[in-house]
């Protein structure tokens, strides 16, 4: 049973915090920022899947995923890992467990990229007085952790008809596996046939669109990765698709003033130390993963400017490219200069709240 200390007085200023942003007792003063109660919306149904430990904008994006659920606004049904090392898997668990849900399934990649574990990893392992800091339950090699497609395959079965976000901060390694997986005891259809039926939306971090400021010969993270996977999945991905291109977290920057003093109520906090762990401190980080995150649960607050349907593939020169011709079902988001200032403080107030077990 993990076992969280909370400083009152720290605890009591996140609170109001938690207030001022959800409406909460002031929502007289704030109407803009009702509730998802309040606008008598259902909890998205929400799968994560994560290169967890290539970036440190994986660990805050699945903290604010837990916030949101706390809130009412969505349900964490899985969480799928996309790069290839034990530390992944077993530090997906550690967040989860921090948050009171260790009961969320886990799926691994296997004979996927990127082996190594990374600066932030090894936290895993840490123990204090002989017991590990963030207790996990699982260790991502043994046999009882499914392989992420499989356990993809799995809950999109158990879920009804056109109910599931998923949202993919990695490569594409897991989810082109699904699209081109076949029938199995879990369901009749083939991968396209069950995304399609399962599935209202894709919100991926990848890409770049931003043609005025990319970068020379610049090849984004995600996409390059797993470039074939990246292909698989532009073509064959059958619902709506929304890119939050490089462009976009990249002007929205998570404070390192925050990480410094708002993750204060526990003298361990996995976010807050995988920070501090992952490059020197004091520094701003990019929010690239925490913007799919945000625009799945709350695609209608005005965060994000979206262009029209359109298409997105991978060009000859590796890039994904953004056409508006078609009207298809792929678009990706815009931000102007006062977006920017509104999706930094409703992340770094989402990020930083400490665990409500209100919502399993």
């Amino acid at each position: 049973m993990l076992s969280l200390s909370f400083s009152p007085s720290s605890f009591s200023m996140k609170l109001f915090g938690v207030l001022i942003l959800t409406g909460g007792l002031l929502s007289g003063l704030c109407p803009s920022t009702a509730t998802a109660a309040e606008e008598n919306t259902k909890p998205v149904k929400l799968i994560f899947d994560t290169d967890m430990g290539n970036d440190i904008d994986d660990a805050l994006a699945l903290g604010v995923i837990h916030s949101l659920q706390s809130r009412g606004e969505c349900e964490l049904l899985a969480v799928t890992v996309s790069k290839d090392t034990p530390e992944a898997a077993r530090f997906c668990d550690a967040i989860n467990t921090f948050y009171l849900r260790g009961n969320i399934p886990i799926g691994i990649v296997r004979d996927g990229k990127t082996p190594k574990p990374g600066k932030f990893l090894p936290l895993v392992d840490v123990e204090d007085n002989g017991r590990p800091r963030y207790p996990h339950d699982i260790t991502g090699t043994s046999s009882d952790t499914p392989e992420a497609y499989k356990l993809l395959r799995r809950v999109l079965a158990e879920q009804p008809d056109h109910s599931v976000a998923m949202v993919v901060v990695g490569f594409s390694t897991n989810i082109a596996r699904l699209l081109e997986s076949e029938p199995d005891e879990f369901s009749p259809l083939n991968g396209v046939e069950l995304v399609a039926q399962k599935t209202t939306l894709l919100s991926m971090m990848a890409g770049h669109f931003g043609k005025e400021d990319r970068p020379k010969n610049f090849k984004e993270y995600n996409v390059i990765k797993d470039l074939e996977a990246a292909r698989v999945v532009f073509e064959k991905w059958p619902t709506e698709l929304v890119a939050s291109g490089w462009e976009i977290g990249h002007a929205i920057k998570f404070p390192a003033t925050s990480i410094m003093n708002d993750f204060n109520y526990v003298e361990h906090h996995p976010l807050k130390e995988g920070y501090e762990a992952y490059s020197k401190m004091p520094y701003d980080r990019p929010n690239w993963d925490l913007t799919s995150v945000l625009y799945a649960v709350r695609p209608d607050r005005g965060y994000f400017d979206v262009t029209e349907g359109g298409e997105i593939h991978i060009g000859p020169d590796d890039y994904a490219v953004y056409s508006a011709e078609g009207h298809g079902r792929h678009r990706h988001i815009n931000v102007d200069a006062t977006q920017i200032i509104r999706v930094e403080e409703a992340l770094m107030y989402l990020a930083s709240e400490p665990p409500f077990p209100a919502t399993p």
